[in-house]
């Protein structure tokens, strides 16, 4: 069972990319932008696929009000506001001005600035403002890894029952299930993902896309 399917080739993966929407000239600019300016900090833009699976997500469940923790350079904040509706309303939360000044541009590129609210500061102070009688019905969690599980609870606060939080990097580039491996952030995730695993309060699945995304779904 754990030998049925194959590994992920750089092949494979260009064929994931290619038979996947979302990855439009407007997204492709955004992409070679951030290469150009960011170099090696450009690894933080969300994939091309999972990028689409957030559209799709967000548009299969009816998401009006939804989360983001780390916009960067906007990359994962546009797919999820092309997934809300013209009155659809995104908070997304980052502590940089100057990859946000990319992502700024880009939401006016894209006609989606009246639907995206840009937060800067830290993250979990922004959850903590948030009442819990105005839910979400999606949140993305892609900031500080260490705090992940802090993101965690407080994101699944604020969510509506029935209501979906989606997490990246739960593979931290395969060293979850390498014991040698014990950076804090390694540690948090590895954690977390324990914590999910066995959270009552949520439907979850792990999934083999990007560096592994998890997704948990509220129970009602």
């Amino acid at each position: 069972m754990l030998d049925k399917f194959p590994q992920m080739s750089a092949e494979l993966y260009r064929y994931v990319v290619e038979h996947s929407d979302g990855n439009d000239e407007l997204m492709r600019r955004l992409a070679e932008e951030t290469e150009a300016e960011a170099g090696g900090s450009a690894e933080m833009l969300t994939s091309p696929e999972q990028a689409t699976l957030m559209t799709l997500l967000v548009r299969a469940i009816g998401a009006r009000r939804v989360l983001e923790l780390g916009t960067f350079t906007g990359y994962g904040s546009i797919s999820i506001a092309r997934g809300l509706p013209t009155d659809g309303r995104l908070i997304t939360c980052d502590v940089s001005e100057q990859w946000t000044a990319i992502a700024r541009r880009y939401f006016e590129q894209a006609g989606l600035a009246d639907r995206i609210e840009l937060r800067l500061g830290p993250a979990l102070d922004t959850l903590r403002e948030l009442p819990e009688d105005e839910p979400f019905d999606f949140a993305f969690i892609d900031a500080d890894k260490v705090t992940y599980p802090e993101y965690y609870e407080e994101c699944l606060r604020l969510l509506r029952p029935g209501g979906l939080v989606m997490l990246d990097n739960m593979f931290q580039n395969g060293e979850v299930i390498d014991e040698a491996a014990d950076r804090e952030a390694v540690r948090a995730i590895r954690e977390l993902n324990d914590r999910i695993a066995a959270d009552e309060r949520v439907l979850s699945v792990m999934l083999g896309i990007a560096d592994g995304v998890t997704l948990a779904l509220k129970n009602g």
